[in-house]
């Protein structure tokens, strides 16, 4: 599974708890968040685009940043 690598401009908890719960609610992903460098990482077979779409449903500013090689 390709994992990518995305920039949310989340500041505190409530925003992580934001990105955690549209993902989980789109299910089909693995993902890591990296608060303090507003990064998240995730492994999924749905495409950048619905990716994007998804965290882009927390209302905080979103971009993909490219694929991440493991």
């Amino acid at each position: 599974m390709p994992k990518h690598e995305f920039f949310v401009d989340m500041t505190c908890e409530g925003c992580s708890n934001a990105v955690t719960r549209v993902l989980h609610r789109l299910g089909g992903v693995q993902f890591d968040i990296d608060l303090p460098n507003k990064k998240v990482y995730i492994d999924s077979e749905h495409n950048v685009d619905t990716l994007l779409e998804t965290l882009k449903k927390t209302g905080k500013s979103a971009s993909y940043l490219g694929e991440k090689s493991t």
